[in-house]
């Protein structure tokens, strides 16, 4: 048997997952070497020096890599990669940071995928459980490295959002609570632009999950419905449903939601609750249903419900303007996250859109922006997709690659109670550095406005 201090750790990635996978398996005695094709950010090359970890960064040296008893990969990295491929071949394992902190936590875990809508059901189901009084950490693809906050295991629960990629590298990780959301196309490129492959991955949420388990996940959505189907899940079933109410789970009627996990039952209406629109009557089911299942009582969720804040980038309010209701959605970066966005109003959209085509197939929202979109403010390098499709459909299209002057547009289009929403579509990467980036920026051009509005106003 090889002794920790002589099996050979190799981490892919310098980023928060990689460096924090690093840390664990220092303080679990391996030895561990950490490998960046990239440029580390000054913050995590100081951390790997101030703990002694040894890294290279701007190379790969294959040979040292290749000789590892075990690889932790960043999520970023594909299966297709010639050095993972060398390390498949050769039957080293190829685990990611959150199979590997798994190994070595006792806290229950709540993991939630989908397509969309993982940010806002993680850190409402987090949110639930914290101010409830329950040790609880954050974790996966949002906040502080799951394998950093392993170190010290100071938590009952965790809450772990989690991307396909993720997934692709568990292999022992189970979930007490699985949450899944939805599955749509999306990252194709990574699956060989088949989507029974995606699909696949999306699923591979319920490995290693036992009967009293609870799997919560949208019944509705055709993806979910049909891989249900094909074969039986031996785990304790509680979907979520706009069309059918199941004796247990949730289903949404007549604007409540209604959610059962036997014995209990509890109810609360969408109109008062802070994130709005049916997508996210599926996530705040979803969260409902961990925190039911977790032992939350039904006051503290009642309470926990009508104080959450939603996340930055995620249909955020930004500031209105002669009555035109600002709205920052940067994290929309695909065509199903947009349908969302626009059904969760029902006054004129303004919509502000572009940047990075993924092969978006627009005809998901085609009628959406028929019936709500009044205008169109391209903002993006290449716009000729957007143009291409949208033209015969919408009044008013203009273009810019100055998020100020699209703020300023929407403003001179709009007239009280309407909307004006960032949500892209797109990556952002021809214009700003990240979503976040973008989502920052239009957020300081629209109060920048406002201020400016209200000075002339005086």
């Amino acid at each position: 048997m090889i002794s920790r201090n002589t099996f050979k750790t190799v981490v892919l990635g310098g980023g928060e997952s990689g460096v924090g996978a690093a840390l664990l398996a220092q303080a679990k005695g391996f030895n561990v070497f950490l490998s960046d094709k990239g440029t580390l950010s000054d913050e995590f090359r100081n951390v790997l020096n101030v703990h002694g970890i040894d890294f290279e960064e701007g190379k790969h040296t294959e040979e040292r890599i290749l000789a590892a008893d075990e690889v932790i990969k960043s999520p970023g990295i594909p299966d297709t990669a010639p050095l993972v491929k060398k390390l498949y071949a050769q039957g080293t394992p190829v685990i990611s940071e959150i199979e590997f902190a798994a190994r070595y936590t006792k806290a229950r875990k709540i993991a939630i995928t989908g397509s969309n809508g993982k940010t806002t059901t993680t850190l409402l189901t987090y949110h639930l459980l914290k101010s409830a009084g329950f040790n609880v950490g954050l974790a996966g693809n949002i906040g502080e490295s799951f394998a950093k906050q392993v170190i010290e295991d100071r938590f009952d629960w965790f809450v772990l959002e989690l991307s396909s990629f993720q997934l692709d590298n568990m292999y022992q990780f189970k979930a007490d609570i699985g949450i899944l959301l939805n599955i749509t196309p999306d990252h194709l490129d990574r699956y060989e632009y088949t989507f029974q492959k995606y699909v696949d991955s999306k699923f591979r949420l319920l490995q290693n999950m036992q009967p009293g388990d609870d799997f919560i996940y949208f019944v509705d959505n055709e993806a979910i419905a049909s891989e249900l189907d094909k074969k039986p899940f031996m785990v304790n079933h509680l979907p979520i449903s706009f069309v059918k109410k199941d004796s247990n789970g949730g289903f949404f009627h007549e604007g409540k939601l209604q959610l059962t996990r036997h014995p209990r039952t509890f109810e609360i209406s969408a109109d008062k609750l802070p994130i709005k629109g049916p997508h996210n009557a599926i996530n705040a089911m979803a969260a409902t249903l961990a925190a039911m299942a977790a032992g939350v009582s039904d006051e503290q969720i009642r309470q926990g419900l009508l104080t959450f804040q939603n996340a930055a980038h995620r249909l955020e309010p930004v500031a209105e303007i002669n009555g035109i209701k600002f709205i920052n959605d940067s994290k929309a970066t695909n065509v199903d996250s947009v349908y969302y966005a626009l059904n969760s109003f029902n006054t004129p959209i303004i919509w502000i859109a572009g940047g990075v085509d993924k092969g978006n197939d627009y005809t998901q929202i085609e009628d959406l922006v028929r019936q709500k979109v009044k205008a169109l403010i391209c903002l993006g390098k290449d716009n000729s997709k957007l143009l291409s499709f949208f033209t015969p459909i919408v009044p008013v299209i203009i273009e810019t690659q100055d998020v100020s002057k699209a703020v300023a547009h929407a403003v001179s289009l709009g007239h009280p109670d309407d909307i004006a929403l960032l949500s892209p579509a797109c990556a952002s990467f021809d214009l700003f550095k990240n979503y976040e980036d973008r989502g920052d920026l239009f957020k300081a051009a629209v109060l920048d406005f406002a201020l400016n509005s209200q000075k002339n106003d005086e």
